[in-house]
């Protein structure tokens, strides 16, 4: 929000990538070693310390607050490690800890070398060192030459898509409580308030893109996958970086639309409006495309006409665009809700067959 450039973006992505690959490296540990065993809950409450100081350093990483930023970042991740490397009770496990601790290792020299450096070098030794975080989540975590089969692993699959759930909840809440301070920080007029309702609208929408009916289709697809249920959870992790932003683009433009809801239109404020649900449903349609097999066409052609709307809403007032937004999202819904209840259908008739 207090950084709307190309690089103020590139920083932000950077910040993400690490802070929710914190959430998701140790909610798979967690997944992996027994949620109910002693050793994972005190490893989650030590990450959860790690990550208060963490997460107050993010709106100063890149200028002084750089160390207090990385430390507990790499406390984080070779902490988890090393739980699972003690606690495994499998050599599966043990190899997974070993080979998560070789791209570990990799990224934390970048991380470490960009603290050590300027703020203005920092994004690039940072952004490496995203990158290939992001790389190791995205692709499991591979060495040359060793193999480790999913299945092998005995991930509670089920429970970690529900982590991936009430995950998605808090950040729309947080969505919420955003709009509301913009509302808080703006006078009080009727444009302000039927902006913020149709900020409040579209994050319902958006809500019900996946609690109108697709979490039962996900559930449904774990429980009924005789092969690898695991790849569903990742896919769902790796999406999850990417719905996040498309959540954090809509909040900085909600901001923006409620701040200023009859001013003049923009490139950024329709980038950021449209933008983030556009991200939102493309990401959603490939996870949905790859693992259910149903529920993606709809959503890309949902897609394709924001694509439209938001090259329309770069000459409207904010208001206007919010209203625009509205319809596309409102009508997406009913459709998505529909198209979610026949996939539901489809794939327990599958599975009795």
């Amino acid at each position: 929000m207090e950084h709307l450039t190309w690089r103020g973006a590139a920083e932000t992505a950077v910040l993400l990538i690490a802070v929710f690959g914190t959430w998701a490296y140790t909610s798979m540990e967690a997944a992996l070693l027994d949620v109910s065993r002693q050793v994972t809950r005190w490893m989650i409450v030590g990450v959860m310390g790690l990550g208060l100081f963490m997460n107050a350093a993010i709106s100063h990483a890149f200028d002084d607050r750089a160390w207090a930023f990385v430390i507990p970042l790499l406390a984080i991740l070779f902490g988890a490690c090393a739980t699972t490397a003690l606690a495994a009770r499998s050599n599966p496990l043990r190899e997974h800890f070993q080979r998560t601790l070789v791209w570990i290792t990799a990224s934390a020299a970048l991380w470490i070398a960009g603290a050590a450096t300027n703020p203005d070098a920092r994004l690039w030794w940072w952004g490496a060192a995203a990158l290939v975080d992001l790389a190791g989540t995205w692709l499991a975590h591979p060495l040359p030459g060793r193999t480790l089969s999913d299945s092998a692993l005995g991930l509670d699959a089920e429970h970690m898509i529900e982590r991936l759930r009430l995950f998605f909840i808090i950040v729309l809440g947080e969505t919420v409580i955003t709009a509301g301070r913009a509302m808080t920080d703006t006078p009080l007029t009727a444009s302000t308030v039927l902006a913020t309702a149709g900020v409040f609208a579209a994050l319902v929408c958006m809500w019900a893109f996946y609690f109108g009916g697709a979490e039962t289709v996900i559930t449904t697809t774990v429980a009924t996958s005789s092969t690898d249920p695991m790849r569903t959870v990742r896919l769902g992790i790796n999406c999850a970086y990417l719905v996040l932003a498309a959540l954090v683009a809509f909040a900085v433009g909600s901001e923006l639309a409620i701040a200023h809801p009859t001013g003049h239109g923009s490139a950024t404020l329709a980038l950021l409006l449209f933008g983030g649900p556009f991200l939102y449903l493309v990401t959603t349609a490939w996870f949905f495309h790859t693992t259910a097999g149903g529920a993606w066409k709809e959503r890309l052609v949902a897609a394709m006409t924001l694509i439209v709307t938001g090259v329309a809403a770069v000459w409207l007032v904010p208001l206007a665009s919010l209203a625009l937004l509205n319809v596309v999202l409102i009508t997406t819904a009913v459709t998505l809700t529909r198209a979610h209840r026949r996939l539901t259908n489809a794939l327990q008739t599958t599975t009795t067959d």
